[in-house]
């Protein structure tokens, strides 16, 4: 999730260190301002992003680590798939991740003693954690990325309902209907 060198930067972004992190952790809320939800809408394809806050607890984890936890809240325009008229949804997407140095960075640090050992991170299991580049996490980068996998892909207006078109009144007016009464079928003859 942090951002490498061959990336896009996010459109939001604040970073976090695991060394500015202090062992109680830190509460951080974060309000997108105009510019940066302007850019988020274009990026997810949205007519706007009226408001877009998270709360955020962010603690040390495992030794060089962190974990972040907590809420991204947004109010977005889209326009509906029926109706194609634009419309105010609002998103509520918990938050919560972890971040370790990469084995390679783990390796600079040889662990000294039983304790630096046990805090060395398996990332083959099933659900490791997202690599810690730099010692630096960008919290807007984790905010972009779940209210866009929040989003509704095909976005309704309440009360807005698809009404499906009448079949033809004479199906057998068809052009496929003619073409079979003019050539025999295999199995008839």
């Amino acid at each position: 999730m942090s951002q490498s060198p061959h990336t896009e930067p996010s459109p939001l972004s604040r970073p976090a260190s695991v060394a500015a992190t202090p062992p109680e952790g830190l509460e951080i809320d974060i309000v997108a301002n105009d510019a940066e939800r302007a850019a988020l809408a274009d990026l997810n394809n949205l007519v706007a992003i009226p408001a877009l806050t998270a709360k955020l607890r962010v603690k040390r984890w495992r030794g060089e680590g962190l974990e972040v936890e907590g809420e991204v809240r947004a109010t977005v325009r889209q326009n509906c798939v029926v109706t194609l008229e634009p419309f105010d949804a609002e998103i509520v997407s918990p938050l919560h991740l972890r971040f370790a140095p990469l084995p390679e960075e783990n390796a600079r640090r040889r662990p000294r003693d039983s304790e630096a050992a046990e805090h060395e991170i398996d990332f083959s299991g099933e659900d490791p954690p997202d690599p810690l580049i730099g010692g630096v996490v960008d919290l807007g980068a984790c905010i972009s990325e779940f209210l866009t996998l929040a989003l509704d892909p095909y976005p309704r207006k309440p009360g807005a309902q698809f009404n499906e078109p009448a079949p033809a009144a004479d199906a057998e007016t068809s052009p496929f209907a003619k073409l079979r009464t003019l050539t025999p079928r295999r199995d008839e003859g």
